[in-house]
């Protein structure tokens, strides 16, 4: 019996491809292998799912406990972590092409940005890499299913929302310190638009947005808090002048 697994791609990185066959194997497995291989040629980091549940037939799905780690260079382990994703799949579009995602939720996610030195940072390093691996994801997938009679299947995605992200921005070393804020909500609309996206494709492209969409947030936290940096040096360079003066008084 064929099963459209693709429709695991609109949460974190994962792509699964084109139809693929139970043969007695577990589809929550499945799913799980796929978010992690996948998510990890995507990013060139490590992608770990704690449980996947995915119940088809009644067009819903949850995801435990997804996380993407950081590359070598920098401290935090962890660039970002979900604590679970949940899938409102349009059924009857399973049939159709594009299949519909109605919304992906996201609850309790994590971000973890540092910045080094140099002025370098981890969300940005990873933005780009995911830009440049996209399109060799969906070339690795059609290589894979060549012998298939089947295309890859697009995906459309109505609403993508980020609940809360719980931001870290840590600017230790460019001498400042580590600050936490609560994002707004997030929310991506018609990810894929009318004709979707291959299956290879969309998961990139969905996370690519949501962390463009927190990259945004950190340059704002990071322009605010070296505003706030300045301006207090400023007051104690007055501070300093004000007490020199009352001394010579």
């Amino acid at each position: 019996m064929k099963f459209l697994a693709s429709i695991v791609v609109v949460i974190l990185l994962a792509c699964g491809g084109a139809l693929w066959f139970l043969a007695g194997g577990s589809l929550n497995e499945f799913v799980k292998g796929q978010i992690e291989t996948v998510g990890k040629q995507i990013t060139e980091q490590k992608v770990a799912v704690n449980s996947v549940d995915i119940k088809l037939t009644q067009g819903a799905g949850s995801i435990m406990g997804i996380s993407l780690a950081n590359g070598s260079e920098y401290n935090y382990p962890h660039a970002f972590t979900l604590g679970e994703v949940t899938l409102d799949i349009n059924v009857e579009s399973l049939t159709q092409e594009p299949i519909i995602i109605d919304a992906i939720i996201i609850k309790d996610p994590k971000a973890f940005v540092e910045f080094t030195a140099s002025g370098a940072s981890n969300m940005k390093d990873l933005i780009d890499t995911i830009q440049k691996n996209i399109p060799n994801a969906g070339q690795k997938n059609a290589d894979t299913e060549s012998a298939s009679t089947k295309a890859e299947p697009k995906l459309s995605v109505s609403k993508v929302v980020l609940a809360g992200t719980a931001l870290t921005v840590d600017l230790s070393a460019l001498g400042n310190k580590e600050h936490s804020a609560t994002l707004p909500d997030i929310i991506l609309n018609d990810i894929g638009g009318k004709d979707g996206l291959p299956a290879s494709e969309l998961g990139g492209v969905i996370v690519k947005e949501a962390l463009s969409a927190i990259w945004k947030e950190t340059k704002n936290t990071q322009k605010e808090q070296l505003k706030k940096q300045a301006t207090d040096k400023l007051k104690d360079k007055a501070k300093k002048k004000l007490s020199e003066l009352f001394n010579k008084s």
